[in-house]
């Protein structure tokens, strides 16, 4: 089994903290049961090959920890005959509708059914730029986010495309409808994001790492009776997570989204609570994006022909009722 090996000196900050909480906000990629299952599996040493063997143990000043990580195992990865909806397409790249439910790329715990899979069946030739397990691939959408990706088909285009997401000259648009009533008509919410310190598996305002995070939107539709607004997003930056963990920030979670802190009760109304049980997934969209030809520099505007079910018949039984 092939290992990356990390070394992390304790500084003062840290005397005191259990070995387990400590290589967590030394190294938030992983969660905190994560590395206690790396310690009981002795992978967790001193500098001098010492075992770590308690999560517990409390760290001092000064002490040099050898964290072994294990490299996952590289996925056979297969096309399949996935139906996919594709808006655009020419020889560089293409631009699909990912359904809701759908992971984006394969990993270990997710080996078929990605639209990954999806696309190597569906397109002669697609980018391996950035790993056949990323084939395509230049941006993402949570596995449980509805929308548009853009694909790259040729390696020129995956560099060119990838260029314009860290020049954040894409410009991406969403809708959602969130809990409560947001009383602004328009707005900006400009909170840095990073790995949260209350959960090692979510991202938050109030994190370790923090990176520069804006989101602007529009109210389109207020639901009184039913505690429910409906917006129109579009994101300046793309952190993980983003739009989610900024509206419930601003005490506005989607609707369904229970990672980030949407309550049923918090819906006024047995029918809208009702709708909440047939969406199984959080009411957000990637509805439309912009971007320029990689090759041709022309602007190209791809925007979903109607919202995915069920969030039509959503909106037409809030506005009827």
């Amino acid at each position: 089994m092939e290992k990356e090996v990390l070394s992390f000196n304790v500084e003062k900050d840290f005397e005191g903290k259990r070995l387990d909480q400590f290589l967590a906000q030394a190294y938030p990629e992983f969660s905190r049961s994560y590395y206690q299952k790396l310690i009981k599996k002795g992978l967790v040493k001193t500098e001098e090959d010492k075992l770590l063997k308690k999560p517990s143990l409390k760290v001092k000043e000064g002490m040099n920890i050898k964290l072994e990580i294990p490299l996952p195992e590289k996925v056979d990865i297969q096309p399949e005959n996935i139906p996919l909806d594709i808006y655009y397409e020419d020889e560089d790249l293409a631009v699909v509708y990912k359904p809701p439910g759908m992971v984006v790329h394969p990993s270990p715990g997710h080996t078929s059914g990605t639209l990954v899979n999806a696309l190597l069946y569906h397109f002669k030739n697609v980018s391996e730029y950035g790993g056949r397990e990323r084939a395509g691939i230049v941006h993402r959408l949570d596995k449980d986010t509805a929308g548009l990706l853009i694909i790259a088909k040729s390696e020129f285009a995956h560099k060119e495309l990838q260029k314009q997401f860290q020049e954040r000259t894409v410009d991406k648009r969403y809708k959602a409808i969130v809990s409560g009533i947001v009383k602004k008509d328009h707005d900006l919410i400009d909170l840095p994001i990073g790995r949260s310190i209350y959960n090692r598996q979510k991202m938050g305002t109030q994190a370790t790492n923090l990176r520069d995070a804006l989101t602007e939107y529009w109210v389109e539709k207020r639901w009184e009776k039913h505690n429910l607004t409906l917006v129109d997003i579009k994101l300046h930056t793309g952190r993980t997570h983003q739009i989610r963990v900024h509206f419930s920030a601003i005490g506005h979670p989607l609707l369904n989204d229970k990672v980030y802190g949407f309550k049923k009760n918090s819906l006024k109304t047995q029918t809208a609570k009702d709708l909440s049980d047939i969406l199984h997934y959080h009411a957000l969209i990637a509805y439309k994006i912009s971007f320029l030809h990689p090759r041709t520099l022309e602007k190209i505007e791809i925007e979903l022909k109607k919202m995915p079910e069920p969030i039509p018949d959503i909106i037409f039984t809030l506005d009827k009722n």
